[in-house]
């Protein structure tokens, strides 16, 4: 992919990131649309990940990536289109996302689910590996400028809702993140109420 190619994909990841953040505000009917979208920042993170999965002949002993949540606002995700293993946790069981050709996933991180009090929930999820085939992923994550605080939305807590999430510096929440995955814990739990 050349230099351009890669300039053009990413800036229309970023066109869908922000349509997808303002019809979530909407839907929660926030008083601003852009609400999740001016959380960014200054400085916000973009960072691509590209995954590559080789075949393997014992998958039931290789995780391709373990449970996580992403510690981001959102991460858009290209990919493969041939061969599955994204899997999402739903009441104790591990779901197959399914292979929809030519599309991109887009994976809600745990600012977001900070920012919106835990309604819009950020999946735990993996990666598992595959027998006869290889796999290629390509993610980019979108998260808030690391010097910025987020918490959550003053609109979405009310005397029915309390806050469920504390206050939290993104630098920090990120080398918790961090400390956590390798541990198998999920960092959101450590902002909660």
């Amino acid at each position: 992919m050349s230099r351009d190619a890669l300039h053009e994909f990413t800036k229309k990841c970023g066109g869908v990131k922000d349509d997808l953040l303002r019809a979530m505000a909407k839907l929660l009917e926030l008083n601003d649309d852009d609400y999740f979208v001016k959380h960014f920042g200054e400085r916000p993170l973009t960072n691509a990940r590209c995954s590559y999965y080789p075949e393997c002949p014992r998958p039931e002993l290789v995780f391709g990536l373990k449970p996580h949540s992403d510690g981001t606002v959102v991460t858009v995700l290209m990919v493969d289109d041939r061969i599955g293993g994204l899997q999402v946790l739903k009441d104790g069981v591990w779901w197959d996302v399914p292979i929809v050709p030519h599309t991109l996933l887009l994976i809600i991180g745990d600012q977001t689910e900070i920012m919106s009090n835990g309604i819009l929930k950020s999946p735990v999820h993996r990666v598992v590996t595959n027998t006869k085939k290889e796999r290629l992923s390509v993610a980019l994550d979108y998260s808030v400028d690391p010097k910025k605080e987020i918490e959550p939305s003053a609109q979405l807590i009310n005397e029915k809702r309390s806050a469920l999430y504390t206050k939290v510096k993104i630098k920090d929440y990120f080398a918790r993140n961090y400390n956590d995955f390798t541990q198998g814990k999920m960092a959101i739990d450590t902002v909660k109420v």
